[in-house]
């Protein structure tokens, strides 16, 4: 990662700002994109070689006009993420515009803004989700979301393919950010996905991150169009 110029979306917390940390501390260039600015600025207290840009990337011209001057890059990391989850029949239209918003419009237009900017032999990162391949209960337009994910992560693998440019997914389960600990510290919720689960445990932020640094770098030359699974077994139970 050492010298290579890096923007992540979604850096206020949880993934996409630990993320941040791990690639400031390898060396890379850091580009975090936040929509908070006091999350930005307590980013850039603790990393200071960082850049920040914040902007809402609900968001579509704002988020054009956010973007316009980044410099030329090596990787993008769209985790920028929102999960409305309630039974299908209480999900409002604002709950459905939030997830399809930032889950997908905001990923397919980011990539769009940036796709100028990206060189070749670089890398994009998307996150995705678990739910985007198995079916969860209250998790439908979210799962929906995240299924537009993966199936945008092939299709960009396809185009920018012969531009030598890599395209990939990450589809965690339950990851154990300060939200994720929140919602799944009642075993009477947890123990029904973890009996799912072979590893009998839910995935660690580090976890997450390993599998993008893997996917940003070069040791991943010839990994392309890929949705990785982070779900300790979950799909082979």
């Amino acid at each position: 990662m050492k010298g290579k110029t890096i923007l992540v979306t979604g850096t206020g917390q949880g993934i996409g700002c630990a993320l941040v940390h791990v690639l400031h501390s390898l060396g890379a260039k850091v580009i975090a994109v936040a929509r908070r600015p006091e999350s930005l600025a307590q980013l850039k207290a603790e990393c200071p070689n960082i850049e920040t840009i914040c902007v809402d990337l609900s968001n579509w011209d704002a988020t054009k006009a956010a973007l316009k001057d980044v410099p030329p890059l090596d990787g993008l990391v769209n985790n920028a993420g929102v999960a409305v989850i309630k039974p299908f029949e209480e999900i409002t239209e604002k709950d459905f515009d939030d997830n399809f918003n930032v889950n997908i419009k905001a990923v397919f237009n980011v990539t769009q803004t940036l796709s100028p900017k990206l060189k070749s032999g670089s890398s994009i990162v998307n996150l995705s989700s678990l739910a985007g391949q198995r079916s969860f209960a209250g998790h439908s337009a979210y799962s929906a979301s995240k299924a537009a994910v993966d199936s945008l992560t092939k299709s960009l693998a396809l185009e920018f393919g012969p531009r030598k440019i890599r395209v990939n997914a990450v589809n965690p389960t339950v990851i154990l950010t300060k939200m994720g600990r929140d919602h799944w510290s009642d075993p009477a919720k947890a123990n029904g996905l973890l009996s799912h689960i072979p590893l009998r445990r839910f995935g660690e932020v580090s976890e997450v991150n390993d599998a993008i640094i893997f996917l940003l770098s070069d040791k991943a030359s010839y990994v392309n169009g890929t949705t990785m699974l982070l779900e300790g077994g979950y799909s082979a139970s």
